[in-house]
Parts: C-alpha cells; sequence; structure tokens
C-alpha cells in the first residue's frame, strides 16, 4: 500500500506541475489568444449551474477520511462497489501512513467536460498540515448521480487502483522447452 501511496503522490505531483505551467503564462500569450475566436465551454446539462466547489472537495474529503468505513463511501464513486470500498479504506490508512493526515482537499477551475454529457472537471489539490509531505493538484472528473456529487468512474480508477491494467486471463502451462 506504501507503493500505491507513493504512486498516488507521484500522480498529484504530475498534475500540479501541469497546473502551475499553465497558470504562469506571460501577459503577451493572454493578450494573443483574447484576440484569437473564443472558445466555447462544453454545456453542462440544460439550465444546471456548475455545483460549488465545496461540494467536489467534500466528496473527496469523505473518500480520504480513514475514519469512515469503505462500505459507507461507496456512493461517492460512480457505481461504486465493494472492491471500491476496500480500495478507499486503503487510500485513507495510505495518507495516514505516509504523513498526509489530516489531508484537505479544495476544488478550483470547475467545468463541464463535453464527453460524458454531464460530467464536470475540476483541480483538486491535496493540502496538509505536513511540510515534509507537501500539497499536491490533480485535475479529476465528477458526476451528479441520484442527486449528490460522485467520483467519476474514471478517476476513481485511476486514483484508487493505480498501476492496474484490465483484468488479465490466466495463461496456461509455459509452453515446453525447446530440445537441446
Amino acid at each position: 500500500m506504501i507503493l500505491s501511496a507513493a504512486a498516488i503522490a507521484a500522480a498529484l505531483g504530475l498534475g500540479s506541475c501541469s497546473a502551475d505551467t499553465e497558470q504562469n503564462q506571460p501577459e503577451a500569450a493572454t493578450a494573443t489568444s483574447a484576440t484569437s475566436t473564443p472558445v466555447q465551454e462544453p454545456p453542462g446539462p440544460p439550465g444546471a449551474p456548475l455545483p460549488p466547489p465545496e461540494a467536489l472537495s467534500d466528496v473527496m474529503n469523505r473518500i480520504a477520511d480513514a475514519n469512515i468505513q469503505g462500505t459507507e463511501k461507496t456512493g461517492l464513486v460512480e457505481s461504486g462497489t465493494q472492491a471500491d470500498a476496500a480500495a478507499m479504506d486503503k487510500f485513507g490508512q495510505a495518507l495516514t501512513q505516509n504523513g498526509y493526515a489530516p489531508a484537505t482537499f479544495e476544488a478550483r477551475d470547475l467545468r463541464w467536460v463535453q464527453d460524458p454529457p454531464g460530467t464536470v472537471s475540476a483541480l483538486i489539490s491535496l493540502k496538509t498540515d505536513n511540510p515534509q509531505a507537501g500539497d499536491f493538484s490533480f485535475p479529476m472528473e465528477f458526476v451528479f448521480v441520484d442527486n449528490s456529487w460522485r467520483l467519476a468512474r474514471k478517476t476513481a480508477d485511476e486514483l484508487l487502483q493505480p498501476g492496474e491494467s484490465e483484468p488479465q486471463t490466466p495463461s496456461g502451462p509455459a509452453p515446453p522447452s525447446p530440445p537441446r
């Protein structure tokens, strides 16, 4: 699990680096883009405003809370399963074991994404009181299901099961060695 926490920290750190690069563009680049054709934001559901950032921050704070059992958190993930419950337990424990607890999450730069419709992207920052752990930011997606915001399935898979690939079919026995 320590390796998973390190992978999560690395992923969050990579997101932070790219976000800083985008925000610190020189003024000339901004002025040039202002004269080009405006880019339209993909629309959300008809008439739906973006969620308050606190709603998405709350989802992440609860997912990371090691004091809440994973089985009570499956509703925080799109199509949440018992495997997600176990992964959320491990995620909270890994944050604690690796010096990130107490951690808080903050959502910013919210926008509707085009595919799939009704999905919101946000830059989520993990903040901790531990100066050695550092703060990280990572783009995440959320969906509105059954009157609540949830971590999108794709993002949950990336966050809670880093490095895992699609289930593989067990291979048969190894072929016999060629005669010598």
